[in-house]
């Protein structure tokens, strides 16, 4: 296995309270919250208490003022591959940053102690029904009036949609990308959640549709100019990729080692299955893989701490992270044969969850597209 040089010891310090909290507060309630469909509001709340939400934040609001993204990467490492469903990831580094880098002093003042708590929950609506990865398509609009704007429209496929206390809304402002970005709160007339959407994978994840029907959002809750929200989404995409990376190769490298005690305890034809020719280049090919994999992301970390992470190579990451763990986990449940088909054996769920990693935060489709036209290979052609 690859030997990972970019912690330090008061990380893996942090690694080892993060375990024991999980151990102890996260993962023993997996399967009651797969089957609510939804985690609990408590862990939220507890996740708080330990200081593991919005780490960056002020002081004044409650936060740590620890802006290294490395300490949400080992969250992203220790709690992920067991409960996936908790999505403190997106919390943390996909919307909260959304406030603290371009909030207010009164928007920050107002929500950032409830979101460091763990009493407000994040989320970001982009996706619509007819609207994917297409940021540019958004129908959804806002009409600017003397005090306030109007929102109407709709969204879809929203992580922590249920749970969400504070939703950053994407509507159109104006012509072409002009698009702004809207605090929403809970109770806001107008503003209601649809059902829970029932998913492959991630059972215990609250994915839901939300609808905006002439929701008054006061002026004061426009998180910066609301005619260039575009280009503050694309500058916040790149690191949700190499969140999105790290989440991926830790499920599977929880696979595999899922996978590496299976097959040792396993026996067929007198002897442990993992002793078989077949099961060794399975292993060795998948292990190679994931130290390739391991490598990327943290070399792309890295980039990313010297906030010289470019657009195309946190696609790369994205795109090759999520195909290996697609790869990986599939020859897991191979391995395990029958038991890999049984949901009462992990590598089954894993097997389940792995699948919408192509598709969320841009597709493998999409992630190809921005790496082929970084290479100057668009419509266009080479200036």
């Amino acid at each position: 296995m690859l030997k990972r040089t970019i912690y330090d010891e008061e990380h893996e310090m942090f690694r080892r309270t993060v375990r024991k909290w999980a151990e102890a507060e996260v993962f023993p309630h997996a399967e009651e919250w797969r089957e609510a469909g939804c985690v609990s509001r408590e862990v939220w709340k507890k996740a708080g208490e330990q200081g593991f939400l919005c780490m960056y934040a002020d002081e004044k609001y409650g936060g740590l003022g620890l802006d290294d993204f490395r300490y949400d990467m080992i969250l992203a490492e220790e709690i992920n591959p067991k409960e996936p469903g908790f999505f403190i990831g997106l919390h943390n580094r996909i919307v909260g940053p959304y406030l603290h880098k371009m909030g207010t002093e009164d928007q920050k003042a107002r929500y950032m102690p409830g979101i460091v708590s763990g009493e407000i929950v994040l989320a970001i609506a982009m996706t619509e029904p007819g609207t994917g990865s297409d940021l540019g398509g958004v129908k959804t609009r806002a009409v600017e009036m003397d005090d306030h704007w109007v929102l109407n429209g709709s969204k879809t496929y929203i992580s922590n949609g249920i749970l969400a206390g504070l939703v950053i809304v994407a509507a159109r402002t104006g012509d072409g990308h002009e698009i702004g970005l809207f605090l929403v709160e809970d109770g806001m007339e107008g503003f209601s959640r649809g059902r829970r959407l029932k998913k492959m994978g991630l059972q215990s994840q609250d994915t839901a549709e939300l609808f905006f029907d002439n929701v008054k959002v006061p002026k004061t809750n426009v998180l910066g100019d609301p005619r260039r929200g575009f280009k503050s989404m694309m500058m916040n995409l790149a690191e949700e990729r190499i969140m999105g990376a790290l989440g991926f190769m830790a499920r599977a490298e929880h696979a595999f080692g899922l996978t590496m005690e299976y097959i040792m305890d396993r026996r067929a034809f007198g002897r442990p299955i993992g002793t078989f020719q077949n099961s060794r280049f399975k292993m060795a090919s998948m292990r190679t893989e994931l130290d390739a994999g391991w490598a990327l992301t943290d070399h792309l970390v890295r980039e990313h701490l010297k906030g010289e992470l470019s657009a195309e190579m946190a696609a790369e990451a994205k795109l090759f992270t999520s195909e290996v763990e697609g790869r990986v986990v599939d020859e897991c449940v191979q391995l395990h044969g029958g038991a890999g088909y049984m949901d009462e054996y992990e590598i089954s769920r894993l097997y389940s969850d792995a699948r919408i990693s192509r598709i969320y935060a841009g597709t493998s489709e999409i992630m190809r597209e921005i790496i082929g036209r970084g290479l100057g290979l668009d419509e266009r052609g080479r200036n």
